[in-house]
């Protein structure tokens, strides 16, 4: 049973980070009818802004710092102006297929112009074991899922709880109502590009630790938090939460008792069983459309 409970906190602290990811897909689609295939890229490369900057003497906390500034210009403002605007007008396929090419060029960008070999990663909580009843868990496993948990409620509180929040809000249910309110709609869009380049690089923070700064780190992460997002709801930011704990407690439980070969193609059975049953997702609510 005490394996359990470490395999149980252990997949907490991972589904958390999915579910910083996994946010970003909800704000992006909520506030633009945008789905971003480059989302897990979007991870990496604040993660080897980082490592450029530890390599060049600077320490954690600042490389952070720098790596958010770099996320919210690039990947919020330079992202939304250079490849969601111009393609909006056309649908939904064109900036599908435009993440997706973004994603592939982010990868082979970083393995030609950086590395293509893993990248070692300082700790960012304390190398420390507590054990709580038999059950082993981790500072690190702790602290991720604290700073993690943390966020996706803040966020959610300045949704919910802010002039600002609600005017973003009030953008993702009707742009055209929005408008004739008063709404700076353009401004509202560009804040919830730049949330998500933040959440980006905290996730980046969180995970990077563990699994190295890798070019093709993304990939995996970008796959699993589109899941979880869709598990969750897509259309509602706390299903994001939902979606990424259950997909990390779940493949952390069958690697250990089914096989790891079978780790990561839980989220993907979930992920079916989900859209069979319940297709808006454990917390999403149905919407009808005109066709």
């Amino acid at each position: 049973m005490t394996d359990f409970f470490q395999l149980f906190f252990s997949g907490m602290a991972t589904g958390s980070i999915y579910a910083l990811a996994a946010l970003g897909f909800t704000l992006l689609w909520q506030a633009s009818g945008t789905i971003n295939f480059a989302q897990g890229e979007f991870v990496m490369l604040p993660a080897f802004v980082m490592v450029i900057l530890l390599h060049a003497g600077l320490p954690l906390y600042l490389c952070f710092g720098v790596s958010c500034i770099v996320s919210t210009l690039v990947l919020g403002w330079a992202f939304k102006r250079g490849v969601v605007d111009p393609l909006f007008k056309y649908g939904m396929m064109p900036i599908v297929v435009a993440t997706i090419g973004l994603s592939i060029a982010l990868r082979n960008g970083v393995r030609a112009g950086y590395s293509s070999e893993p990248q070692p990663f300082p700790q960012v909580f304390p190398d420390l074991l507590f054990n709580w009843g038999g059950v082993m868990v981790s500072a690190s496993d702790i602290g991720t899922f604290i700073f993690a948990l943390s966020l996706v409620l803040v966020t959610q509180a300045f949704l919910t709880r802010t002039v600002t929040g609600r005017a973003m809000q009030a953008v993702a249910q009707n742009t055209e109502s929005a408008s004739v309110l008063g709404i700076n709609v353009p401004r509202m869009i560009f804040y919830t590009f730049a949330i998500n380049a933040l959440l980006a690089a905290a996730a980046a923070l969180l995970v990077t630790p563990t699994y190295l700064a890798k070019f093709d780190m993304g990939e995996g992460l970008g796959t699993k938090a589109f899941f979880a997002a869709i598990i969750g709801g897509f259309n509602n930011s706390r299903g994001a939460l939902l979606g990424g704990l259950i997909v990390g407690v779940c493949e952390n439980l069958a690697a250990a008792y089914v096989s790891p070969a079978y780790k990561d193609a839980v989220a993907l059975a979930i992920f079916m069983l989900v859209i069979l049953f319940k297709p808006q997702g454990l917390l999403g609510r149905k919407e009808e459309r005109k066709v």
